[in-house]
């Protein structure tokens, strides 16, 4: 019987696909093999074009937050979240982060995993635009701006997954709720759900609710499918309690790795000891909206 435990948090990106356009523009909402097919001069960031935010796409984000037992605002608000990246065009991400809250905050859901009822709580889920997708080569990078734009779910749990079985189970509770509710195809073969995986590690008996006993966190990026989620959580858990074993747990700074699925392994991608400052404000081109008590018992 192994003397540590696991803390284990997901961050599951899910594309909206049911709706006609994207979230802030008037392109298709689709998926094509054709590069650069569903695109407005909007997605690609050209001077004086404004967002106009889809409506649908909003409906369907509440709809998740309300089957996830979380908290809505009285009003929308959309941000931007600020960095460079050759995938933004714009320089800067619309999105949700404090302001006051995003779309849903503070649920409670459970789901089975092998035949046991588990809970995890939800931190929140928010509505933002997805970046363009960057194909590389050899000599080049080529940018594909269909995915620009598409509206994006990013569900943010607590780390209460206690194994790769527990998450596991919960991200295909959440694909069925996504498909069955008509929110999104959630087909990971088209890029539309993708999963970053934070996990820790901490000795038995300790009080799991004190974060002063939880292990150095480690954040793995973009893992693409759920069987590449069990093998990423596992090999981690692996990885720390051998360095916990040795000695050099201490020693490991907070972290960004990446799933190599060739090699089976976690890889370093860069460290991560103090947070990124993305410089969060309103997005002056939205306006607040208020979200009514009679919308959201008809979303019911």
């Amino acid at each position: 019987m192994t003397k540590y435990k696991a803390l284990i948090g997901l961050e599951m990106h899910c594309e909206i696909s049911e709706t006609k356009t994207k979230v802030f523009s008037g392109a298709k909402n689709g998926y094509s093999s054709k590069s650069n097919e569903f695109i407005h001069p909007l997605d690609m960031a050209f001077p004086g074009t404004l967002p106009v935010v889809n409506k649908e796409a909003v409906r369907k984000a509440l709809m998740v937050s309300i089957i996830l037992n979380c908290k809505q605002p009285e009003y929308l608000y959309f941000e931007r979240k600020n960095y460079y990246y050759p995938d933004l065009p714009k320089g800067y991400q619309i999105t949700q982060e404090t302001k006051p809250a995003p779309i849903g905050v503070n649920g409670v859901f459970t789901y089975d995993c092998h035949d046991e009822e588990k809970s995890v709580r939800i931190n929140n889920i928010h509505l933002e635009e997805d970046s363009a997708s960057l194909d590389h080569f050899s000599k080049m990078s080529l940018i594909d701006y269909n995915r620009s734009g598409m509206p994006l779910l990013e569900l943010v749990t607590e780390p209460d997954f206690r194994s790769s079985e527990e998450a596991v189970a919960f991200l295909e509770t959440m694909r069925a709720i996504y498909q069955y509710a008509g929110i999104s195809e959630a087909d990971s073969k088209k890029g539309q759900i993708r999963c970053d995986v934070n996990v820790s590690i901490m000795e038995e008996g300790l009080d799991e609710t004190d974060p002063a006993n939880w292990g150095t966190k480690v954040e793995m990026k973009n893992v693409n499918s759920f069987g590449s989620v069990k093998e990423t959580i596992d090999y981690e858990i692996s990885r720390q309690i051998a360095l916990k074993e040795s000695g050099k747990y201490d020693e490991m700074e907070q972290q960004t790795r990446r799933w190599d699925d060739e090699a089976k392994e976690t890889k370093y991608m860069r460290g991560k000891v103090d947070a990124i400052d993305y410089k969060y404000f309103i997005e002056p081109n939205i306006p607040k909206f208020k979200i009514t008590k009679e919308w959201l018992e008809e979303i019911k």
